[in-house]
């Protein structure tokens, strides 16, 4: 096991090319299982997620080989193979092998997901699309079942809006007979990414960004080449690191519009923010002002850049209140920040932040992806040195994350964790 430490207090100037979008990835890959022949993906993150899938694909028979520049998806020999537990279990997003294999080939089993615990996320949703497309779902042993005497489209209404569900369904419906229609669908740009992709590859797809979707089943799909949008959460992290310690920061490889409620609460916090076509200029003030921030589906701001944007206003003059409407439990980070002097209390489903704070160095540990991401923030701004444990969850999501923060000008490195070290963090 290996920790992170960081020496805060340096300034950032320079470049940082964004990498494609994990929440985009985790999908596409499982989106590759429904071709007859090879799927090319350009520009996929190098991140444990990618990995994690790829590894599940080869299990049921796929061929998945991976290099910096693209991924080669060879579904052609996968069989309809249970997939209980084992790897599916350490990503939240392995439950898109259920809408895939289900469209494929008509049943799946697969284990219930595994990923960050952020409280309850429950997978209803997926199990009432798939059902009301003619799939018998139940849950034995820990797994879900899916089968299938054929797929007929059919229209969904979502009860929440999901990102996740809206996926599962497309996967499992642009082979049913007819036509399918979610509504009440997520907006999210890695949804209109995966119809894309499914597009490429022969899917009859119309609505994909809206919150009514139509899809028209096809008899097959075929290969494609594919690339990959940027990660907006990735670039909102970076965006964030530069509104904390930027001098002249550039976010390369960037959708600007994926990040307008992003963007709109820096400048309302005072922070230097220009955008182009694909990059993104950030700069630092020495005042910052409190904000509130609340979570929201897409185009809202984003729950994944709650944790990380916290910290950021540890650094704020006043009081700001972020709260949190999508995960419940996504606070779990605020213990660490204050171990670290940040003056912040979690009231509810908010968390209540006044500043400016002086942090320092601390031990600290990372609970899942996000609050690493937050910690690292942290880190970059305190005196003294900080040094994070949990790296297994900011490795799900942030690829080279060292070499990115090193190459900007940070005082970051990774080091192999003592028998003595692992031992004391089993116990805590």
């Amino acid at each position: 096991m290996e920790k992170l430490k960081i020496v805060g207090g340096d300034f950032l100037r320079g470049s940082v090319r964004i990498s494609g979008a994990k929440n985009s990835a985790v999908a596409l890959i499982p989106a590759a299982i429904l071709a007859n022949s090879p799927v090319v993906i350009e520009g996929l993150p190098n991140i444990s997620d990618v990995h994690v899938l790829g590894q599940l694909i080869e299990e049921i028979g796929g061929a998945f080989h991976f290099d910096e520049n693209e991924v080669v998806i060879d579904p052609s020999h996968i069989v309809s193979m249970p997939l209980p537990n084992g790897k599916v279990k350490k990503l939240r997003a392995s439950y898109y092998l259920m809408g895939a294999m289900l469209g494929r080939f008509k049943k799946a089993v697969i284990g219930l997901p595994g990923g960050c615990h952020l409280g309850p996320r429950p997978i209803d949703q997926h199990i009432k699309g798939f059902e009301a497309l003619g799939a018998k779902v139940t849950n034995e042993q820990g797994a879900i079942y899916l089968r299938a005497e054929e797929l007929r489209g059919a229209r969904i209404y979502l009860d929440v809006v999901s990102v996740g569900a809206t996926i599962n369904i497309m996967l499992a419906a642009v082979l049913a007979k007819g036509r399918t229609i979610i509504e009440n669908a997520a907006k999210e740009p890695e949804i209109i990414d995966v119809a894309t992709l499914l597009t490429n590859m022969g899917a009859r797809i119309k609505g994909a960004g809206t919150d009514v979707i139509r899809i028209d089943g096809v008899e097959q799909l075929h290969g494609c080449r594919h690339s990959i949008i940027p990660d907006r959460i990735e670039a909102g992290t970076y965006m964030i690191i530069g509104a904390a310690m930027g001098k002249e920061m550039i976010i390369d490889n960037v959708i600007p519009q994926h990040l307008e409620a992003v963007i709109a609460k820096m400048r309302e916090m005072g922070v230097v923010v220009e955008t182009s076509d694909d990059q993104i200029f950030v700069a630092t003030k020495e005042h910052l002002r409190a904000v509130d921030i609340k979570t929201l589906v897409y185009p809202g701001f984003p729950t994944d850049l709650q944790q990380p944007f916290t910290s950021l206003l540890t650094k704020a003059s006043g009081t700001s209140i972020v709260t949190d409407t999508i995960y419940s439990a996504r606070f779990k980070h605020i213990d660490e920040l204050r171990r670290m002097n940040a003056n912040v209390k979690v009231e509810g489903r908010s968390a209540i932040i006044t500043g400016p704070s002086r942090l320092q160095g601390a031990k600290v540990r990372a609970t899942d992806l996000r609050a690493g991401a937050a910690l690292v923030v942290a880190g970059l701004m305190a005196e003294g040195i900080t040094e994070i444990t949990g790296l297994e969850h900011i490795d799900r999501g942030y690829s080279n994350l060292v070499d990115k923060l090193a190459n900007l000008g940070a005082t970051i490195w990774r080091e192999q964790m003592t028998e003595q070290e692992i031992e004391q963090l089993k116990n805590t």
